[in-house]
């Protein structure tokens, strides 16, 4: 018999609660001008984080962040999350912070090696994209101990060598990746790129051939402790690196490297 009255409290509670909101503005609420602005405070909508995160002003992110980086979970799980965090950075061109979130990862040294493998060829794309060439190939060339058919560390370390212009080794990492997917797009065009023309002279005694490098001046040729001048002129062979005649002349002979 008194749940009638108990009805009748509840309908007169909801009554005041809803007449209360209309006669007071609710406190923290959204201006329809500044809705970008609002949503930006929340984490689940940030478009971007904040590079430090204040406890008092950011309570919600510091939660959040305590709870993803938590020591407590297996080197793993933090590789992975450092990871993560990278490719967002990397996707914001925000290469640097990428750096530093992969390098993160390779710190807790857990025993994945296809983690690790892909935390140093992020890496060094990173680093690739900051101009920092010798760096992103010591990634990849680690990338590779661990895993050497990771065909993305190829990839990345004969951009390395052609920005190096280290053109044999960029045409050798192309053939490895060849090795691996003989139509991969990316290698056969940098190949192409580095198999430019190759300049050689002849040791007379010893019937052996070095390879001038590109960037080498005459004089740093002409001045090679095993370089002759023949009847007082200079002689050069000079040949395309994928032509047949350069195969079929080279084959069988041995090439140094001039440096």
């Amino acid at each position: 018999m008194e749940l009638p009255e108990l009805d009748a409290v509840s309908d007169d509670a909801m009554d005041s609660f809803v007449e209360k909101f209309r006669s007071q503005s609710y406190r923290g609420r959204f201006h329809e001008d500044q809705w970008e602005e609002e949503f930006e405070k929340i984490p689940l909508f940030m478009k971007k984080t904040p590079s430090e995160i204040d406890p008092m002003e950011n309570p919600d992110l510091a939660c959040l962040q305590s709870i993803i980086f938590d020591e407590e979970r297996s080197p793993e799980e933090q590789a992975k999350t450092y990871k993560d965090e990278g490719n967002d950075y990397f996707k914001e061109k925000d290469y640097k912070k990428a750096v530093i979130s992969y390098t993160e990862g390779l710190k807790k040294k857990c025993a994945d090696p296809d983690l690790n493998a892909v935390l140093y060829t992020n890496r060094a794309a990173a680093q690739y994209y900051l101009g920092n060439f010798r760096s992103a190939l010591n990634d990849v060339t680690a990338a590779r101990k661990l895993k050497p058919c990771h065909l993305k560390a190829i990839i990345r370390g004969a951009l390395c060598h052609l920005e190096l212009k280290n053109f044999a080794e960029a045409v050798n990492w192309c053939d490895k990746g060849l090795q691996i997917d003989a139509k991969e797009k990316k290698l056969l065009e940098m190949r192409v790129k580095a198999d430019k023309l190759k300049v050689y002279f002849e040791d007379e005694d010893r019937a052996e051939l070095y390879q001038v490098p590109p960037e080498s001046t005459l004089l740093h040729a002409l001045q090679h402790p095993r370089y002759f001048v023949k009847a007082l002129t200079p002689a050069f062979l000079v040949c395309v690196g994928s032509s047949p005649f350069c195969r079929n002349y080279l084959q069988g002979r041995k090439v140094h490297q001039v440096k």
